[in-house]
């Protein structure tokens, strides 16, 4: 059945889109605009009335977000549906997605999380008070640090939404028209993204220039907002300014749009093993071939924000002033220099043998960044590069057009010079004049003053520095620094005056000249999308590669089995001071149930984040931790760890795990990979082990690869009732000290179930009173032998499960042997061996339970 259509109401034009009373609490300056009161008021964009980009040069790295992302779902049949669609101030490229969610709405969480909205657009009807429905209250909770504006639901159109997309999205990429004709609600919210962008943030885009992508959930991994932040993907818990995170650990990327790039992958990496395994071949080619790492290396590091470039040359600005001027002459320089990096990178990509490198060269191929560098070359120096220091920029700016552009340009410019002259023979008579050591100093703020250190005012050192130090009158605005006294003059003032205004002056004249190259840019602007996107891909690559020459990584395989021999926690192996024991992990179809028990402080914790952080390095195609490793594919990653209350929502320990556990039970499959960490611990052991067990048994009745620590070893039992189930602990080991035995953790994992008793109280003794834990041990025997049972597992149940084992095993080499005749035969009469000899260790077992003990003597 098709799907319905989204129910707009009338189109809105432009003249009523700004009229006033939309909403009954907006303003004249953004009617039909209202944000709501739970973000800072210092992080909503459009309080200044001008377009919100954050004041950095061209090529800063920039962290905080400058994205706006709009949220729409469906109603009546279509509830449950869910349209997004994200612009990000400083890169022209609008993405819009759409999908199906369930009533926790985990996906949307999880696309915001990927895109880090600095506001959020949704329906007045959803947030309005009294009638704030459950996605509302969601995303307010999750992402408390973003503004949430909401906008008349009249403006969310998908008829306006596909008509911005056919009037903005450039050439190259139109044909995604195809994929969103039918996509309502994505378009929906497009139509109210863009038409906040344009009167709201003041973003106006020429015809033909953004690129409209569309991005659904198909071939990525799903890993909820609770699992990154167990996890610590993207901050350490403890300190959320650390890199001690998985992006902190991999993150050596040199571009901005490099480490964007990197974090999406992390937060949802690709599931599609062909992308994987194109990637891996990359990575190795990297590490194999140093010319090209380091060459690669070389010339990434040199290219800035490539994106806020692009969308410099796209943004139309509806007022021409001088700072629109100075803007555009800095931003050209930028996009020479960029370009001309062009030809080393495809010098640096000419001997790789990777498809995926070879795609990126042939990227670099094309013969519009030949043409729209000549173009710039046409009206700009050659020997204008991009430069640091504000002194420095301020003179490129000035002279970096052609003296044939414009006759009145070499005029004023000469004007200019002359003024800088006299400001430096001033510098020179006041120095005569005066018996003093002065140097004329510029930045930004302040134009050009005059600076003189101790030195330069004859002042002994040690009495008192600058302080001590007294000028002549003509001097004012003396500021007294540390080691140095900056000031300067009426007639310094009045040269700085005169500058400024043939500085302005040659900057509108030039501004004339690059309109109309900017003109020519839009028209080859394709080839720039492009380049940003091959900048990015390669410096993630990079990083990858990188981050597997400062450690010892292997590659990963994926089959049907995840197995890892000596795995290391990559986090833990950075900051460790010892290096962390290694342990294996292996899991299958016919084993895919693994229960983990050991004492305290025992390594179960960092073993499950372990696993799911190899899941998550491998599927995004790096290498690593460990000697070699196995992983089977997944689409959803899932994750119980932790015991903390929820004060906002008022809920206990207990009903936040329980939360956390109906979430995994709804949408877990059989592709999905669940680790939970001592569950049922907020609630009496009784019933603790009874949802425990019910859990567990849920999760059996699913093929999906499950990890669970517990404390209750009652469930150690499940391996006799189910053959898909395996018994780990962590080892231990006791040593004597000052005659008195002490426990010491191994952090090794081994197979079976522990065998140790009461190691809680164990870990007491070391820090209550000896009397309290001498009693404690009273009553927890007590309690044991009024609950023993002396049930032995049958013989009938251990030979099932031993011959399910070896079954298993046998379809696995069936399916995934690359061993030859030989080398298999010796392996499965090794099988035959270890199966026989676990069938006797079983009745040898048996024997000795049933043997009377009394006949022993």
């Amino acid at each position: 059945m098709s799907e319905p259509k989204y129910n707009s109401s009338n189109s809105a034009n432009n003249s009523s889109f700004m009229t006033p009373g939309l909403l009954s609490t907006a303003t004249s300056s953004t009617a039909g605009f209202k944000p709501r009161g739970h973000a800072s008021s210092s992080k909503t964009p459009h309080t200044t009335g001008s377009r919100f980009i954050p004041a950095t040069t061209p090529g800063s790295r920039h962290e905080r977000s400058t994205t706006i992302v709009a949220v729409v779902e469906g109603r009546g049949l279509a509830t449950g549906e869910v349209g997004l669609a994200s612009i990000d101030l400083k890169r022209p490229e609008l993405v819009l997605s759409q999908f199906p969610d369930t009533r926790t709405y985990v996906k949307v969480l999880t696309k915001l999380l990927i895109l880090e909205p600095l506001e959020i657009l949704m329906p007045h009807t959803v947030c309005d008070v009294g009638a704030k429905t459950k996605l509302y209250q969601l995303v307010a909770e999750q992402f408390a640090e973003s503004t949430i504006t909401s906008v008349q639901r009249k403006y969310f159109n998908e008829s306006k939404g596909l008509a911005y997309v056919h009037q903005l999205c450039a050439q190259e990429f139109n044909t995604v028209e195809l994929d969103i004709s039918t996509k309502y609600y994505c378009l929906a919210a497009a139509a109210a993204l863009l038409k906040y962008a344009e009167f709201i943030q003041h973003m106006m885009f020429a015809p033909n220039s953004i690129r409209v992508s569309y991005k659904g959930s198909e071939h990525t991994t799903m890993i909820d907002v609770t699992t990154v932040k167990n996890l610590e993907l993207l901050t350490n818990s403890l300190n959320p300014r650390s890199c001690h995170s998985l992006y902190g650990l991999i993150n050596f990327t040199k571009t901005p749009c490099g480490a964007r790039l990197l974090r999406s992958n992390i937060l949802e990496p690709p599931s599609h093993l062909e992308t994987i395994k194109l990637r891996q071949d990359c990575v190795q080619e990297l590490t194999e071939n140093e010319a090209l790492f380091f060459g690669l290396e070389t010339v990434l590091k040199q290219f800035m924000n490539v994106d806020q470039l692009i969308s410099f040359c796209v943004q139309v600005p509806k007022r021409e002033t001088p700072k629109t001027a100075d803007t555009t002459i800095g931003y050209v320089i930028h996009l020479k220099h960029t370009l001309q990096l062009v030809a080393p990178l495809r010098q640096a990509l000419a001997d790789a043998k990777n498809p995926l490198i070879k795609a990126c060269h042939q990227v670099l191929d094309d013969p519009r960044f030949d043409i729209l560098l000549s173009k710039i070359n046409a009206v700009v120096h050659d020997d204008t590069h991009y430069q640091k220091g504000a002194l420095n920029i301020r003179t490129q700016k000035c002279f970096c057009l052609k003296s044939d552009t414009n006759s009145m340009l070499n005029v004023t410019r000469k004007l200019y010079s002359e003024i800088i002259e006299d400001i430096a023979l001033m510098t020179e008579q006041l120095s005569s004049e005066h018996g003093l050591t002065l140097r004329s100093v510029f930045n930004c703020s302040r134009g050009f003053y005059l600076q003189m250190t101790p030195e330069g005012g004859g002042a002994k050192k040690g009495g008192g520095g600058v302080s001590n130090i007294q000028l002549p009158d003509v001097f004012i605005k003396v500021v007294r620094h540390k080691n140095c006294l900056s000031f300067t003059t009426f007639d310094l003032m009045r040269l700085n005056a005169r500058a400024n205004d043939a500085l302005a002056a040659v900057y509108q004249m030039s501004y004339i000249v690059l309109k109309e190259l900017l003109s020519d840019i839009r028209e080859q602007i394709g080839c720039l999308y492009k380049l940003t996107e091959s900048v990015a891909m390669l410096d993630m690559l990079h990083s990858f590669a990188h981050s597997c020459t400062v450690s010892d990584y292997v590659r990963p395989e994926f089959t049907n089995t995840l197995a890892v021999k000596q795995g290391r926690h990559p986090m833990l192996e950075k900051i460790s001071y010892d290096p962390p024991i290694p342990n294996n992990a292996y899991a299958s179809t016919g084993s895919n149930f693994i229960i983990i028990t050991g004492p305290n402080t025992s390594g179960k914790s960092t073993f499950l984040r372990q696993i799911a952080l190899l899941q998550i390095l491998a599927q995004m195609g790096s290498f690593v931790p460990a000697e070699y490793a196995s992983f089977r594919l997944t689409n959803q990653i899932f994750s119980r760890i932790g015991s903390d209350d929820d004060l906002e929502t008022n809920a206990s320990t207990f009903m936040v795990e329980m939360r956390e556990v109906q979430y995994i039970l709804q949408n877990v499959d059989s592709t999905s990979l669940v680790i939970i960490d001592e569950l049922g611990r907020g609630t009496s052991s009784e019933e603790g082990v009874g949802l425990c067990q019910a859990i567990c048994e849920h999760l059996l009745s699913t093929e999906a690869i499950t990890f669970f620590s517990t404390h209750f070893l009652e469930l150690t039992r499940l391996e006799a009732l189910y053959p898909n189930v395996d018994n780990y602990h962590f080892e231990i080991k006791y040593t004597l000290e000052d005659g008195a035995k002490r426990m010491t953790h191994t952090h090794t994992l081994s197979k079976g179930k522990t065998e140790e008793r009461h190691y809680g109280l164990q870990l007491a003794e070391l820090c209550m009173p000896p009397e309290v834990v001498a009693e404690a041990r009273e009553i927890a025997a007590k309690i044991e032998r009024d609950q023993s049972n002396g049930s032995a597992e049958s013989v009938e149940a251990q030979t099932r499960a031993a011959t399910y084992t070896l079954g298993t095993q046998l379809v696995q080499i069936a399916r995934n042997s690359l061993l030859d005749a030989d080398s298999l035969r010796t392996y499965l009469s090794h099988l035959k061996r270890d199966y026989l000899a676990e069938l006797d260790t079983i009745k040898d077992s048996q024997r000795a339970s049933n043997k009377d003990p009394t006949s022993e003597e």
